[in-house]
């Protein structure tokens, strides 16, 4: 047994790095290509790795695959950051991906919310429940989708044993501060992580600093981590003239392009990777690769983000 979760030192701090995974020219994982996509990215800074996540395409991926991308993140980190893989869906079906994400070696998971059906609260706490009870590993449950949270229900899962932090990816601000407030307030609540997971979270960041959620993932970090980590630092910093210039110039911008097509938040991530340089493939079914003028209109976005970033 490993130690319990209540002793253990799970801390995220920085820019956190949800890597694509990439695809050979057959659709099958390229386990080589994610290794160099995971080096660059912890080389570059990256706070934590969270592989086989939103961004890189789990709702595609089988169990197996995960736990193969998993060994790859594990093996490439060394140790270096934390690296938490996804599980979610069908409870039997997380409770698998679970066990192997911990076989692989991994220092977390990140569970997704349960699959299509709409749930009561204390369902939602059940769900967590379940699939928890199959792993010793710590566990951020993903706000989203069919999961939303009461605050009384957000203290109920922070309260069991294994869960060690929140993402959001709703964006209800007014919400999520009764969520903090109320999870702050069990014991243990002051230890808890709270993590803004909304697409393009920078462009939120600032609004969810307000309420005591400072951490976000940042899907720009993966293909264009000098952007992404100037901004975190700016905001660290509190220099507003650089978190505005580059909400102004580069993420608002990138939104909007993103919310042309459904599922860009993850097809222009991976279309991201691709110009800068790494071949990771195209996305999965049901998902649809950016079109040519799109991921024209991208590679002038990343100069324009770059050059700001460098002036």
């Amino acid at each position: 047994m490993t130690t319990p979760t209540s002793e253990r030192d799970m801390k995220f701090q920085g820019v956190l790095f949800f890597p694509v995974t990439p695809f050979a020219a057959d659709g099958s994982l390229d386990e080589d290509r994610l290794a160099l996509h995971i080096e660059s990215g912890v080389a570059a800074g990256a706070g934590g790795v969270f592989v086989a996540c939103g961004t890189g395409e789990f709702h595609a991926l089988t169990a197996e695959e995960i736990e193969r991308a998993t060994r790859v993140a594990v093996g490439v980190t060394a140790g270096r950051v934390p690296v938490l893989a996804a599980a979610g869906g069908p409870v039997p079906a997380a409770r698998d991906q679970a066990a192997r994400i911990g076989r692989a070696g991994a220092d977390g998971i990140l569970l997704l919310p349960p699959y299509l059906v709409s749930a009561p609260q204390q369902g939602l706490v059940r769900y967590v429940e379940e699939v928890t009870d199959a792993t010793d590993l710590p566990v951020v449950f993903y706000q989203r989708g069919t999961a939303r949270l009461t605050e009384g229900t957000a203290a109920a899962i922070a309260s069991l044993p294994r869960v060690v932090g929140l993402k959001d990816g709703i964006g209800d601000i007014e919400l999520m501060h009764r969520v903090v407030r109320a999870v702050r307030a069990v014991p243990g609540g002051d230890r808890f992580a709270f993590f803004n997971g909304l697409p393009t979270a920078e462009m939120t960041a600032p609004a969810y600093r307000g309420v005591g959620v400072g951490l976000y993932s940042s899907a720009v970090f993966a293909f264009a981590p000098e952007i992404a980590l100037a901004f975190h630092r700016a905001l660290e910093e509190g220099d507003e003239t650089v978190v505005q210039t580059l909400l102004d110039t580069f993420y608002a911008p990138l939104v909007r392009l993103r919310d042309e097509v459904p599922g860009y938040a993850v097809s222009l991530v991976k279309a991201g990777v691709r110009i800068r340089g790494l071949d990771v493939g195209g996305v999965r079914a049901p998902l649809l690769d950016p079109t040519p003028e799109h991921v024209a209109r991208l590679a002038e976005l990343i100069d324009h983000g770059l050059e700001a970033v460098t002036a």
